[in-house]
């Protein structure tokens, strides 16, 4: 059970505890996101560089607000945040990003099914945020998701094109 610190919200204990755990999963999830898009951002190759090392970074701003997002929820809640880069790892449910990689249409198979998952996840969360009766968080991960299916949708179509 989380540590929850005295907040005046007047979620009850048991629902503010239950969303804690929910936002702290699906912040590993965005911390390991925000690394394999800067790892996919730091080594592209290949003769569509530049815009693929601009879209990546132009995606990374974004996960680096739903990093933001989900963690000031926690703490809003009276929890604590558990973002550190270890903890992540621990408690990611994506898959690892491949490390050898360079090419830019390998970088954006790679990415594109890294933010699947986090989309799926993301929307489970809206759910789950739902029934437990947070409309605010629901809509924060409504917020991620939409996000998200914007930058899967820049990613395929590099994906779908005839090379």
């Amino acid at each position: 059970m989380p540590k929850l610190y005295a907040t005046k919200n007047d979620l009850s204990e048991a629902i503010r505890t239950q969303v804690i755990t929910l936002c702290n999963a699906r912040l590993a999830d965005s911390v390991d996101l925000q690394t394999q898009v800067k790892q996919a951002h730091w080594n592209v190759k290949g003769p569509e560089f530049i815009a693929l090392h601009k879209l990546f970074d132009d995606i990374n701003e974004d996960v680096e607000e739903y990093v933001d997002l989900t963690a000031e929820r926690v703490v809003q809640l009276g929890g604590v945040a558990e973002g550190t880069a270890r903890l992540a790892v621990k408690a990611s449910k994506l898959s690892e990003y491949p490390a050898n990689i360079a090419e830019g249409h390998q970088h954006v198979d790679a990415l594109s099914s890294a933010l699947a998952t986090y989309g799926k996840l993301a929307r489970a969360a809206i759910d789950e945020a739902d029934k437990l009766g947070d409309k605010d968080t629901a809509d924060i991960f409504t917020e991620i998701s939409r996000g998200v299916d914007k930058w899967l949708w820049f990613l395929e179509a590099h994906l779908q094109s005839n090379r």
